[in-house]
């Protein structure tokens, strides 16, 4: 149990990678909580999930790109759980897979802003209570789709981007203070978010991977684990693809 008496929040934990990540650390000893904006059946079920498994959960919902809304989700599990120790940045922000010269810019307004505000809400509201206590893991979900883009993917690859900025600036500032801040970034991954690709297309990236398969979210969940563990106690301010080989640094 290497994440015994910690308490953990990973945004966006309903379902997909989020869930894989918010099981596998309660897996590991660390009391969860599952924040969800709009799947409250889905995040109750994985809290149910986790407790009969002998772990400890609690569902919060709140939508992460909203101030006041992140605050509360923060204090309710503040006040059931404990203090959070590790926040796990996850929320997915929708966006459409078009060209740039037929993209609005309110739908890349929305997609860029959306998801750095999610992080910037929820780490402001986190980080002073780690600063106090001179402690803190802060993993951001990244995608390798970052470093290496793909067509129609024109919003998510700017504001990933973005996010990986955020998150190397706030591990500088962080450091100083015992908190560790990294990004993990997903290749191709198995979730209701990628089951609308063509099994055709798929298969065509797979073939280009060195480790020959997509990605399962528990292969993303592994390595935030990792992570947020004290294993990676001297990493901070890193980029870790997860990606069967789609991106070698």
């Amino acid at each position: 149990m290497p994440l015994k008496d910690r308490v953990a929040l990973v945004t966006g934990a309903s379902r997909g990678i989020g869930a894989a990540i918010a099981s596998k650390l309660a897996g590991q000893g660390a009391a969860v909580g599952v924040n969800y904006f709009t799947s409250r059946e889905k995040a109750e079920r994985l809290v149910q999930t986790i407790e009969e498994g002998g772990g400890k959960a609690i569902a919060v919902q709140g939508d992460t790109r909203v101030r006041d809304q992140a605050e509360a989700m923060v204090r309710d599990v503040e006040r059931t759980l404990g203090p959070v120790d590790i926040l796990v940045v996850n929320a997915a922000m929708s966006f459409p897979t078009t060209p740039f010269t037929e993209m609005g810019w309110t739908d890349f307004e929305a997609k860029l802003v959306g998801e750095l505000a999610s992080a910037f809400h929820v780490c402001q509201t986190v980080v002073p209570g780690m600063m106090q206590r001179r402690r803190g893991a802060i993993v951001a979900v990244g995608s390798t789709l970052s470093r290496t883009p793909a067509p129609g993917y024109f919003a998510h690859s700017a504001a990933k981007s973005g996010l990986d900025g955020f998150v190397k600036s706030l591990a500088l500032e962080l450091g100083p203070h015992g908190i560790r801040v990294n990004t993990v970034a997903p290749g191709l991954t198995e979730t209701e978010a990628t089951a609308h690709i063509p099994a055709e297309v798929k298969a065509a990236m797979t073939r280009h991977l060195p480790l020959g398969r997509t990605g399962k979210s528990e292969d993303v969940a592994n390595v935030v684990a990792f992570m947020v563990s004290d294993e990676a106690a001297h990493l901070t301010g890193c980029y870790t693809p997860v990606g069967g080989g789609n991106l070698f640094l």
